[in-house]
């Protein structure tokens, strides 16, 4: 599991429909340096969550954040489908919340 968000990560930016230098760009990372974050078997650099971040806003691709919350029992649901979800639980009179952990 370790290192598993950092290979995901990697993946997306190396793999993905968005070149990886264009993203360094809108991160505003130097592209070597956002290579180097997102390799696996360097032990001196570390991915950084604001950059996660920053890289699933220019990617729109949320599957790390999906693999985090399925990693913690929850289930990654947006914000159209939830709201959805939330009416449909209260015209049946039940809201179903998962606990933490």
């Amino acid at each position: 599991m370790k290192g598993d968000i950092t290979k995901l990560t990697q993946q997306i930016v190396l793999e993905g429909n968005t070149p990886a230098k264009d993203i360094a760009e809108a991160i505003g990372k130097p592209y070597s340096t956002l290579l180097r974050e997102l390799n696996p078997f360097d032990g001196q650099a570390k991915l950084g969550v604001e950059t996660l971040l920053e890289i699933m806003r220019v990617t729109q691709n949320a599957e790390p954040l999906k693999y985090m919350a399925e990693s913690l029992g929850f289930e990654l649901v947006g914000v159209c489908t939830a709201r959805k979800s939330e009416r449909m639980a209260m015209e049946s009179g039940t809201l179903h919340v998962p606990a933490f952990g």
